[in-house]
């Protein structure tokens, strides 16, 4: 390795050369990182209360603890379903409240940070975001968790520079998330990038989670793909779950119904390599 090159690395804060020992997240009664793993479930968007209420029900009996849910969507097609703003943070908060959950929703402006941070436990920055500089050192002068994703056609060092805007404003609370890249293959979605994850778990302290659902968009392969994710050293799993995928208002496809995510979970939990 070059001076120069090992000099740049050392500067980087989410390097770990800046910091070995790796990042622990706790939120409420959560725990990101370390040698627990953890499961981040819930639909694409946040359509009803009876919707979000039914998934967060299913997470409880699990002993989940982490809901997740689409307010502002960006979509591909400006004629697609958007989401449903503040009212869907707003069903996101009671109902994450009458399950005892923690909330996980996607933000898209710095204007948005004032609101959702009324509703919301842990910030989400997607994919399609992920160079949003401005929305990186805004969401880096909070003081709420940031889960980043990949964006599609980033590298791992585009990815891990784009946390860096975050630390560098001084939050530390950040997770990367590998959801799945675009490459010429059309039997999936995405990529799925495994080798991300041990890259990342190797250069970086921060906690390293893989949707599987965006990475993949096929429901029959995603727990083999959360096995593989979690056999590389990754800190957790996001899977999409909805009451009735075939209705859902944006990603119907890919998303697990109820009994789905019951074998998901079931499967995943015998595998002995979540814990």
């Amino acid at each position: 390795m070059s001076d120069r090159l090992q000099q740049e690395k050392s500067r980087l804060l989410v390097s770990r050369h800046h910091k070995n020992e790796d990042t622990i997240i706790h939120i409420k009664q959560a725990v990101i990182g370390g040698s627990s793993h953890t499961l981040i479930v819930g639909p694409c968007s946040v359509e009803s209360r009876a919707q979000l209420a039914t998934v967060a029900s299913a997470l409880k009996k699990a002993g989940l603890t982490v809901l997740r849910g689409g307010a502002f969507k960006p979509r591909t097609s400006p004629y697609d379903f958007q989401g449903l703003g503040e009212e869907g943070l707003k069903i996101m908060k009671d109902v994450a409240d009458e399950f005892g959950l923690i909330t996980n929703s996607e933000i898209m402006s710095p204007t948005q940070i004032d609101t959702a941070a009324r509703y919301i436990d842990i910030f989400q920055i997607g994919a399609r975001n992920m160079q949003n500089f401005d929305l990186l050192k805004a969401v880096g002068q909070t003081k709420k968790p940031i889960l980043l994703k990949r964006g599609l056609s980033a590298t791992l060092k585009e990815f891990m520079l784009a946390a860096e805007y975050i630390l560098n404003q001084g939050n530390d609370q950040v997770m990367l998330m590998e959801r799945g890249i675009r490459t010429f293959e059309k039997m999936t979605r995405n990529t799925l990038d495994i080798s991300a994850v041990p890259i990342l778990k190797q250069e970086t302290h921060l906690p390293v989670l893989v949707d599987v659902t965006h990475s993949t968009g096929r429901k029959d392969i995603l727990l083999p793909c959360a096995k593989a994710s979690l056999a590389a050293g990754a800190d957790g799993i996001m899977v999409e779950v909805h009451p009735n995928p075939s209705a859902a208002l944006s990603d119907s496809k890919q998303q697990l119904n109820i009994d789905e995510f019951q074998t998901f979970w079931k499967g995943l939990c015998n595998s002995d390599l979540y814990h």
